[in-house]
């Protein structure tokens, strides 16, 4: 769109940068681009950057509509983008680092493969489920779980097409296992020497937070400093949703907006708040590797979040609805040390 005269220049493109780029250039300038974040990436913004072309990724949730346009394409995407940019009305996001957004990456491969065997395990108990076995013997998924399925359960199928089933199944479940081991020994080792080692060992002062759930945050949440303890838990989607006209203000569910990893991460570290405060071996071999100044406020935060968790309970409050109010203030908890200063 021209940004004089407003005339509207139309043509496709193939994904080659190569060929955005010379499009691009070819244009009157001085040129703008902005495109929605989503599934594409970073890769075209870089490229762009490079060649020395302004370029804005677009947060799509904070697009200006109409409230009656509800048809929604490509071609009307671009000209409604094109038309924002012209008068400076979009909301860009924050643009990671190539380091970073390679870390994101093998966190997410991680999340991926957690789901994966999850499924894994439920298709192989179900199986056994469908022929009256049920392991009993304490909690599953362990050794003696794993001792039970070979041993015990395996022998009483006798049907060949049920253990065919079963030992797909099982392949399945330690295929998935030996992977999510093998991303989580290379996710320690990052943890453990990399840009985001201090600030791992500084949120790793709070309970939940291990090294593997403190590099997951680290690399999905970023700049911690565009935020505030407040906004914080806004942008990983844990404050209410709210419907308010006038006087009246009507609150919902949460709003599940914003970075899905960090919310489940966040919201899993808040039920280790809930037994009672002890100072263990594990949490003291994490404040060997932090500052005295996030050790003391590591332990200010666990007491705090324990002693809500008390007081959620005695008013009776579900379990679930007090846990995501936890997870929320956790997750200002955590952008307070993020930012501490060295």
């Amino acid at each position: 769109m021209d940004g004089v005269t407003g005339e509207l220049i139309h043509t496709r493109l193939t994904p080659s940068h190569d060929h955005i780029i010379s499009w691009v250039q070819d244009l009157p300038g001085p040129v703008a681009v902005a495109y929605e974040a989503g599934p594409t990436g970073f890769g075209l913004y870089r490229a762009l950057a490079a060649a020395g072309i302004r370029c804005e990724v677009v947060a799509p949730s904070k697009l200006q509509r109409p409230a009656g346009d509800r048809v929604k394409t490509d071609a009307k995407d671009a000209v409604h983008l094109a038309r924002l940019l012209r008068l400076d009305e979009v909301v860009s996001v924050a643009v990671p680092s190539a380091d970073q957004e390679a870390a994101r990456d093998l966190v997410r491969a991680r999340e991926d493969c957690r789901g994966d065997l999850m499924r894994a395990r439920h298709r192989l108990s179900k199986l056994l489920l469908r022929q009256g076995l049920v392991y009993n013997g304490g909690q599953a998924w362990t050794g003696t779980h794993h001792t039970w399925l070979v041993n015990d359960a395996r022998p009483q199928l006798t049907q060949r097409p049920t253990q065919m089933a079963f030992e797909s199944d099982y392949e399945t479940v330690m295929a998935t296992l030996a992977r999510r081991d093998r991303l989580d020994a290379a996710i320690g080792t990052m943890a453990a020497d990399s840009e985001f080692t201090d600030l791992v060992h500084r949120l790793g002062c709070l309970r939940g937070v291990s090294p593997l759930t403190g590099f997951a945050l680290a690399v999905e949440i970023g700049d911690w400093h565009r935020f505030t303890g407040n906004t914080i838990g806004s942008f990983v989607g844990l404050v209410p949703s709210e419907h308010s006209s006038g006087a009246s203000r009507v609150q919902g569910p949460i709003t599940k907006a914003g970075n899905t990893h960090a919310r489940r991460l966040l919201v899993e570290a808040a039920w280790h708040h809930r037994p009672q405060y002890r100072i263990g071996k594990t949490m003291r071999d994490r404040w060997d590797l932090a500052p005295a100044e996030a050790r003391l406020r590591g332990d200010a935060g666990n007491r705090r979040l324990h002693d809500r968790w008390v007081r959620f309970l005695q008013r009776n409050k579900r379990g679930t609805v007090a846990n995501v109010a936890i997870a929320r203030e956790l997750a200002g908890w955590c952008w307070s040390l993020a930012v501490m200063q060295e």
